[in-house]
């Protein structure tokens, strides 16, 4: 991924260094407030460097706000890792171009790695949620062989295929090796198939036993709705017994997986997907991306929370932390205030267990 210095900087070892650890950031204080913690669990791997952390949007301190700190504390050479699962929109173009700015702004030299991706330890971290959620159901209750259990994992959906495909990655290495009967795959938004409609989907498939696991770090709005889609459904179908895995969260896995993406940066081992990344490849359905600049859509958020004053932000689907893509359907701008910019049309917005299904369901009588 870029790598970002200005020339006058050395490229010798002995500059002080800097960690800075970039989020999305959201309108829950809950999800805030475990991001934080995390920094300071990345902080105890790296006792000898200062560490900070920041958001995009919606929360505070912004990443440039983090960045300063560093700089204050002397730091020449700053590590920055995106704060998130895979590698699409946010990670590949609105935290390097914050990066990009800041660093020809104030001529320090920030290098940065790569998401955290496949990994095994990931894959640690997840198989221990899940499991933990089957011995709490199992403790309730009848045990349900994993042969009658079917894995549902929600990944949060993006519109880049690639991201998305990673989650199916994830999903697969688990259902292998923990040996469910079946597994489907869902996403909270932007993509297909959306919760609700692979839920209900999943009830159709006569296993005794769902477990829902949501692929996301942090807790947030979306969780709360993947939980309250999974009542929903276990409602309509009571004869299955469905039971709701917890987020990764700050298991050792994440924090591990954390700590050895700040190190791949030391070793110059930054690099994403770029096989498979549609702005440097057609990737089908979505071969006019290919070039496109790279710029942050998330300028005029930054440090706006949901209800901060003149904000608009919590009118728009978009950046909504349950973002749809409904703003995509029909045109590839939107307005915060006065301000715009513009996204590309998700190719397959009009897909019945997509976005499209979630516009209809807002338009039916309440």
């Amino acid at each position: 991924m870029t790598t970002t210095m200005t020339e006058s900087q050395p490229n010798g070892g002995g500059e002080k260094i800097g960690v800075m650890l970039c989020g999305h950031g959201s309108r829950s204080p809950a999800a805030v407030e475990e991001f934080a913690a995390m920094a300071i669990k990345l902080k105890d791997e790296f006792p000898q460097w200062a560490v900070e952390h920041g958001y995009l949007e919606f929360a505070n301190p912004v990443i440039r706000a983090g960045l300063d700190k560093l700089v204050e504390q002397g730091c020449e050479r700053i590590l920055a890792v995106p704060g998130m699962l895979f590698a699409a929109m946010h990670a590949k173009n609105d935290i390097p171009s914050v990066l990009n700015a800041y660093a020809a702004e104030h001529g320090v030299r920030v290098d940065y790695g790569r998401e955290l991706g496949v990994d095994p330890r990931m894959i640690k971290a997840a198989a221990y949620r899940i499991n933990e959620a089957i011995d709490v159901a199992n403790s309730k209750g009848q045990i349900v062989p994993a042969e009658e259990t079917c894995l549902v994992v929600i990944g949060r959906g993006a519109s880049d295929p690639d991201a998305n495909a990673n989650v199916a990655k994830i999903a697969r290495v688990l259902w292998e090796g923990l040996g469910f009967g079946w597994c489907e795959i869902g996403y909270s938004g932007v993509t297909f198939p959306l919760v609700e409609p692979c839920l209900q989907h999943v009830a159709r498939l006569g296993y005794r036993r769902v477990v829902v696991f949501p692929y996301f770090l942090f807790s947030g709005i979306l969780i709360d709705r993947i939980y309250g889609f999974t009542d929903r459904v276990a409602q309509q179908h009571n004869k299955i017994e469905f039971v709701k895995a917890g987020y990764l969260n700050d298991h050792k896995g994440v924090i591990q997986t954390f700590a050895s993406r700040v190190r791949d940066i030391l070793d110059d081992n930054t690099n994403m997907n770029c096989s498979m990344c549609k702005y440097r490849t057609q990737v089908l359905g979505f071969e006019n991306e290919v070039g496109l600049p790279q710029e942050s859509h998330h300028h005029h958020v930054e440090g706006q929370g949901a209800s901060a004053p003149g904000s608009n932000v919590a009118d728009c689907v978009l950046c909504d932390d349950f973002c749809t893509g409904l703003c995509r359907l029909d045109a590839d701008h939107h307005h915060h205030g006065g301000d715009h910019h513009h996204h590309t049309v998700y190719p397959h917005a009009h897909h019945p267990h997509g976005p499209e299904s979630v516009r209809k369901s807002r338009q039916q009588p309440k």
